[in-house]
This record gives C-alpha cells, structure tokens and sequence, in this order.
C-alpha cells in the first residue's frame, strides 16, 4: 500500500484551474500518456486533447479498461494517437481488432512494475478526481487500481475535477498540489448495470455456485452479470468477507442486511478492500466517504501472496470457452481480441491456495447463439488465460465439475456432466476419438455433487 507524507504547508496553497487547452499543451509528440480508466476515464480531457492533432504525432495512451466516446482512437488519428491497451473494453474492442489500438497481455496485479520498472514510463498522467477538501486532498474516486502507481511516477500530472467524482478511502488521495494542471468540469461518471442483465440461467448458475460457499468465506466477484446472480444467492449466507479487484451494484444489499461484514477476515477486518467499482450512480454514492470501504493500489489488491492470507477465499470468475481438459479462455473469441487477461489469474491462483479457498470458474453452458461454450478445442488463435493446471472448479447451470487432481478422460466426462444436454453427445464422441477408449462410466468420479468434490 502507499501512503503519502503531508506537508502542512501546501494544504492552504489556492487551488487554480486552468482550462483544458491550456493544460494540454504540455503534451508533446512522441509522449506516453497514461489515462485513467473505468468509470472514471476523463472522456472531457480525450476529447479536448484531439484538439491539439494538428501539432501531434505518435502519442501513445495507455489504459485499462476505458469508457465513453474516446473519439482519439477513430482513423482519421491514425498516426497521431496510438491506444496501447492493458484490457480490452467495449470502447476500444473494434479499434484493436481493425488495428488501430494495441494490446498488452498482462496480470492484471503487474501492471504497476511497468511503470515503476520505466518498462513503460510515462510523460503523463490523465487522471479524474474529486474536488480537493479542506485540507487540499482529492480523490481518484472508484478507480485507484493502477492509477496510483501512474500518479506516482508521471512526470507531469493533468487533473480533471469533478464534484460527480465520490471521494472514497484507501490509496486514492492525492493532494492537488501534486498536480501540474487542474481542469474543471461536472459531468456524470460512466454507468454499468449489470443486474439488469441477470437471466435465469445465471440466477441459476449463481446458485450452484452460492452451494460452494459455506459462512466466514471471503469473496472475489469479476466483472458482468454472473457475479451479480452469485451476490443475489447469498442472502442467507452468514459474516462474508470481500478482498476483490472489482464491485458492483449486488454488494450494497449484503451489506446493508450484514450478510457481507467483513468481521472475520484475516487482512483489513471490517473493511471491504477493492481496487475499482463499476455499477450504477447508486453505487457511486453509496461509496462516497463510505470508511467501511477500502479502495486500494493494484498490485496490492491482486497480490496472490495477499489473497491467500485470506482463509476460505473464494474467487469466482467466468469464460468465454473452456476446452474438455479444463484449458479456460476468458479474453478472445479465436483471434477476435475481446477483453483481456485482468486478475482472473491473480485470484484463482491466490484463491487455490489460500487455506479453504475455492477458484471457480462459472460460465452458462451455451452462448446467445447457441454454441456450446464446452468444447473439444478451444476456437484456433484463442488466448489461454486460466491454465488446466489451475482449474479447480467449473460451474454451469447444470451443475458443479471439481477437476483438480483428475485426468483427462475424469476431466472430459465431469465437464460433459454440466454442458448443455443437446451438446453432449456430441462431445463424447469428440472425447472417444481423441482418447481412443472413453468410457464414462469407467472414467467418471462421483464430483457433481453439492460441493463438488468426489
């Protein structure tokens, strides 16, 4: 974690803003320039910045996840700005897979090393953040993750401020003097409802996998709507724990009804520790100034060797595909660059062996059109982010597959059990081509049972 040394002096230096052109101005050709990401990404200072192409060539931006308009990685900026991504979100998915943006396969918990490590070092920093308070400090919101460590080592800082920023606690306060440039402006935070999407299929899904967790468990949630149908299945559970990258909108409700609070935690009891939020506006104000809430650096956060200090932690994340070997694709579609590594590794890793831990990888068995997400081979060009290796549980909504310490042919028939019914047939005999005998009844362990274990 990182704390920062006051200094009583500067707290009553006047906060001056400049205007965005002006700020700007700073950046030069062949510049790196980090820029804040998920809700927080300063979409007013992107599309200022294209303001300033006629002067501008090879600017590269790196991010995480970012939100909204970015307008810089259209064509006509071709050789002016340069997106280098660490994930890929919604915003950039078709400009890295047109060409036009790059992307960084990475755990998500070694972001920061590029930076400090001048692997990538950066010019500048785009950051958004709450207005300063009375002593000077901002906020950089719900969304600390890697921006703290960008903060950090930038040369040159631009701030964009907003009163709509929530000022929360942790890693994220900066004093405005640290800033070069404050620019002014008010304009809502990017949203995600992800409860709006929960079908009955996930609702479930998030039941066999709410099965696995018994009481006192600490609790890891990626990103989307299963997450959301997992926190919905909870309401009964007693005294979680949350050590998480990420939150959203199902959080609040455990809480409030001290399903989540924290108290038997090994690290940070009583807090809930995060890096990011996404959600609704909502969320956003149930976190400002909320002290129960720990936003924290990334490389903290999702620190394997951190996780497992945490007894019975449960990390729960999903797949796009997931091969009969327990070989799990969760950031391609083939070739088709979709999201990105994150720290799906960082939390199965650090949740497997974590003392009663259990990574679970929770998937519906069919996607939107149909085709089956178990599979003989993953789709050609597909990126491997959890290894077989790791995989320890998979859950659909037709049941629980425990594979660690299974072969192939258990592997094959305990993932067979839980895909689609009108699939199955046909991934049997997929498996008997490829393992030359396969017989289910020989090969099988009694392992989709209520808690997944034979």
């Amino acid at each position: 974690m990182w704390f920062e040394t006051t200094n009583f002096a500067l707290m009553k230096l006047p906060v001056t803003y400049k205007s965005a052109e002006e700020a700007l101005s700073v950046i030069q050709s062949g510049n790196r320039v980090y820029v804040h990401g998920s809700a927080q990404t300063p979409t007013y200072l992107l599309k200022a910045l294209a303001k300033h192409a006629y002067r501008l060539k090879n600017v590269e931006l790196v991010s995480i996840t970012v939100y909204g308009d970015l307008q810089l990685d259209k064509p006509e900026y071709d050789g002016i700005f340069h997106f280098n991504s660490f994930f890929v979100s919604t915003s950039l998915r078709q400009s890295v897979n047109d060409g036009r943006a790059d992307y960084v396969p990475i755990f998500l918990s070694e972001i920061p090393e590029l930076f400090k490590q001048n692997i990538l070092p950066l010019d500048v920093a785009l950051v958004q953040v709450s207005p300063p308070d009375a002593h000077g400090y901002c906020s950089l919101g719900i969304s600390v993750d890697i921006a703290r460590s960008a903060v950090n080592t930038a040369k040159h800082i631009i701030a964009q401020v907003n009163p709509q920023v929530p000022r929360t606690h942790g890693d994220g306060m900066i004093h405005n003097s640290r800033f070069h440039s404050m620019v002014y402006c008010d304009e809502p935070l990017y949203e995600a409802n992800y409860s709006e999407k929960v079908t009955e299929k996930e609702l479930k899904i998030g039941e066999n996998v709410a099965s696995l967790i018994d009481d006192r468990c600490t609790l890891q949630m990626g990103i989307g709507s299963i997450p959301d149908a997992v926190l919905r299945c909870l309401t009964t559970h007693k005294d979680l724990g949350v050590h998480t990258e990420m939150c959203s909108d199902g959080i609040i409700d455990l809480v409030e009804k001290n399903v989540i609070n924290n108290r038997y935690k090994k690290i940070h009891p009583n807090k809930t520790v995060t890096a990011f939020a996404l959600g609704s506006r909502r969320l956003y104000d149930y976190l400002d100034d909320n002290p129960s809430f720990n936003f924290l650096d990334i490389d903290y956060v999702n620190d394997p060797h951190i996780i497992r200090r945490n007894n019975k932690m449960i990390a729960i994340n999903s797949a796009i595909e997931i091969d009969i070997t327990g070989q799990v694709c969760a950031d391609s579609i083939g070739t088709y660059q979709y999201s990105g590594v994150g720290g799906q590794m960082d939390f199965m890793r650090g949740a497997a062996v974590s003392e009663g831990g259990k990574p679970i990888i929770a998937l519906p068995s069919r996607t939107a059109k149909g085709l089956s997400r178990i599979v003989p081979i993953l789709k050609p060009g597909a990126g491997v982010v959890t290894t077989r290796a790791h995989v320890h549980y998979v859950v659909t909504e037709y049941g629980i597959a425990y594979l660690f310490g299974r072969n192939f042919r258990q592997r094959a028939q305990s993932l067979i059990d839980i895909a689609h019914p009108d699939d199955r047939e046909y991934l049997e005999k997929t498996c008997h081509e490829r393992f030359k005998e396969f017989r289910p009844s020989l090969f099988s362990l009694a392992g989709n049972s209520e808690n997944g274990k034979p």
